[in-house]
Order: structure tokens, then sequence, then C-alpha cells
């Protein structure tokens, strides 16, 4: 399915802008902000040729949420280990996201596509509706990309008229980094507390005994 070659295609594209983003020279870091950006924005080409060909599958829908995760996590170590934001940041990540793909993964299991798993309004809000996805993925393009021209045009001599603009630029990014984690913890929370409820609040699926002991 195409749809799935698209997602897949992304993979390639993320090793290749982490090594620009630490081996390029700074021209190349330039070039390599675009090839970021492609390969963060055929996030919604796939999810679009999914639906207009209709052949959303939950492979599909697995596999998307699987590319997502790793450019995330990928590129907020990344930052981090550059210097560029606060490790604060993908720990934060790195806790919400086991979290919420282990427990997404119960529902997987008995067929359930990941945004079909939430019963409440709120919870299908937060985690699937428009405003919520499209304010996440606004804040991460911004964040990454703009983290990666700074990356560039700090390589570029003190001279230049493009260095002065780094510490303006981190200042704002720094806003739009927080507020994309923010987007980021608000988005798992449904995930985490409805799957609390449906399997520790009825003791569904729990073991309370503990262990037998032979005596």
């Amino acid at each position: 399915m195409l749809a799935n070659w698209i997602t897949l295609s992304r993979f390639p594209l993320l090793l290749v802008s982490v090594l620009i983003l630490y081996l390029g020279s700074p021209a190349l870091q330039l070039a390599g902000v675009g090839l970021l950006f492609v390969g963060l924005m055929l996030d919604t080409v796939d999810g679009m040729v999914a639906r207009k060909t209709g052949h959303s599958s939950l492979f599909g829908s697995v596999l998307d949420i699987a590319a997502d995760r790793t450019y995330e996590l990928v590129l907020w170590v990344c930052f981090a280990d550059l210097g560029m934001i606060s490790l604060t940041i993908p720990l934060i990540v790195v806790a919400r996201t086991t979290l919420t793909d282990a427990l997404r993964s119960m529902g997987v299991g008995q067929g359930q596509a990941p945004f079909a798993q939430h019963r409440t309004s709120l919870a299908r809000f937060l985690v699937g509706s428009s405003w919520m996805r499209t304010g996440y993925a606004v804040g991460k393009v911004t964040g990454f990309c703009g983290l990666a021209l700074v990356r560039a045009v700090a390589g570029f001599s003190g001279e230049t008229t493009l260095h002065g603009t780094v510490a303006p630029m981190m200042a704002a990014l720094g806003v739009v980094v927080w507020i994309t984690l923010g987007f980021c913890v608000l988005r798992g929370l449904p995930v985490i507390v409805g799957s609390l409820r449906r399997h520790i609040g009825d003791g569904a699926g729990i073991d309370h005994t503990g262990p037998s002991v032979a005596t």
C-alpha cells in the first residue's frame, strides 16, 4: 500500500537528517533543514493518501505512530545532546511515550486502532481532534526545523549577519518547545488515565494473589 511505503520512507530520511545535523557543514545543515521538514510533513501525506485510497488499516495506523515516535524521540534526544534544549524535555517525552505505547498495545492486541480506544468526548478531543493534532504537529515542525536552522546558522562565521539572529531565534524556540511538550503530555494523559480505569479500576486482568508458595 502506497501510504505505508510513504511512512517507511520517513525512517531513512530521519537517518540522513541526523547525520547532516551532526556531521554536515553549515551550508549542508542549512539544506538539511528542508530535508527534515519533508520527513516531518510526510506524516500528513501518508494519512491523506490512506484516506483518499480507502486503504486505512490497523497496521498502517500502528506504523504511522511508530514513525512519529521515532522522529520525536530521536530528535528530542539529539537536540538535548547538542545542548540546545533541556535534558528534561526528552526525559519527559520518553516516559510519556513508553507509558502510552505500552498501554495502547493492549487495545491493539484486541484489534482496536490506537485512536479508536477512547470512550469520552474529552479524551477523543485531546488525542484525536484536528485542533490538538494540528497544534502538536505545528509545534514539532516549528521546533525541530527551527532548532536545526539555528544549528546551521550558528556554524557560520560570527561576522555574518545571520549569526546575530541565533539568540533571538533560540529565545522564541524555547517557548515553542515547551508549548509542544505541553501538547505531548496533554495528548498522552487520556491514554494513560483511560487505560488505568479500564484495566486497574475494575481489577480486570490483575492477579492480586501474588506468586504461589509451596508449603
